[in-house]
């Protein structure tokens, strides 16, 4: 197929490009220049569109403002870019014969739903968002975009919510590993299931972290994360312990992924582990823990 990502300069927008181009023809469509860049400039400019849509088969859609952006921009400036621009893409890309898309959207847009009172979070399709920032907003707002897309203009849409996927502290990376977090190449690697296995009308899956924990565990997790994690993730406690990291206390949410495993016969393969070994080899995507950060001066 030949496919074009938008948000190709982006971290994700990075790894999509790596992963896709094995096995597909791929543009890249961004405002800033990176060499996974063919298109330079702004996904809501729609003669861009037009031209960089010429031939393509299917889109992944990446480029969005995300949650750092929050109270720099204007909230109009969210809605233009995540909803608007969503929008345009979906129709210029139906007029253009793209039967495909899939959307990199959030799991942050489930808000307060994912941590309810006294228990932690069962995260999953059937749980309703409860957003709290305008980037939230946003994206559940292209979510529904594209859905009255699929139903208008018959484009297959898969929107993929993907978990936390950034550079963090090891020992918090590794835990989120279990339950709410993924590497950037497992989210690459759900994206090009989506478009092999794109299906009629709109569907919503959840991509995170392959989890040992079960909902039973939920109450336990939130009162006491560190006789959960003995109990399910022995190797993960026997690691931090060798390094002299401590446990998390709480663990307050639990992404599920089982839906888009069952789907597209994905499996993320970069657990805490992954991590781990990042962390040894002092690679740039994992950041030091604190206690061996050097001071400040």
């Amino acid at each position: 197929m030949k496919v074009l990502i938008t948000g190709a300069a982006g971290r994700i927008g990075r790894a999509l490009h790596v992963r896709l181009a094995r096995d597909h023809e791929v543009t890249g469509l961004d405002r800033v220049p990176a060499p996974t860049v063919d298109c330079l400039g702004d996904v809501a400019d729609e003669a861009l569109l037009r031209r960089a849509l010429q031939g393509v088969d299917a889109v992944v859609h990446a480029a969005a403002l995300h949650a750092p952006q929050v109270g720099l921009l204007p909230d109009s400036e969210f809605e233009r870019v995540n909803v608007q621009a969503t929008r345009l893409l979906a129709q210029v890309a139906a007029g253009c014969g793209v039967q495909r898309l899939v959307f990199t959207s959030t799991t942050a847009l489930y808000g307060e739903a994912s941590t309810p009172a006294g228990r932690a979070g069962w995260v999953d399709e059937t749980l309703l968002p409860r957003p709290r920032t305008i980037y939230h907003r946003s994206k559940l707002a292209a979510e529904a975009v594209l859905q009255d897309c699929a139903l208008r203009l018959g484009l297959a849409v898969t929107v993929l919510r993907m978990s936390r996927c950034f550079p963090e502290p090891a020992p918090q990376m590794a835990t989120y590993r279990l339950h709410r977090g993924i590497d950037a190449r497992d989210a690459a690697e759900a994206h090009a299931l989506a478009l092999e296995h794109a299906q009629p009308g709109f569907r919503i899956l959840l991509v995170s972290g392959a989890t040992p924990f079960q909902p039973e565990d939920c109450e336990a997790l939130l009162a006491d994360a560190p006789a959960v994690l003995r109990l399910r993730a022995p190797v993960l406690v026997q690691a931090f312990e060798q390094r002299g990291w401590p446990l998390p206390s709480c663990i307050d949410r639990v992404y599920s992924p089982a839906l888009a495993m069952a789907q597209l016969g994905w499996q993320a393969r970069h657990g805490f582990e992954a991590v781990l070994a990042q962390a040894d080899a002092g690679a740039p995507e994992v950041l030091l823990a604190p206690a061996e950060a050097a001071p400040r001066h």
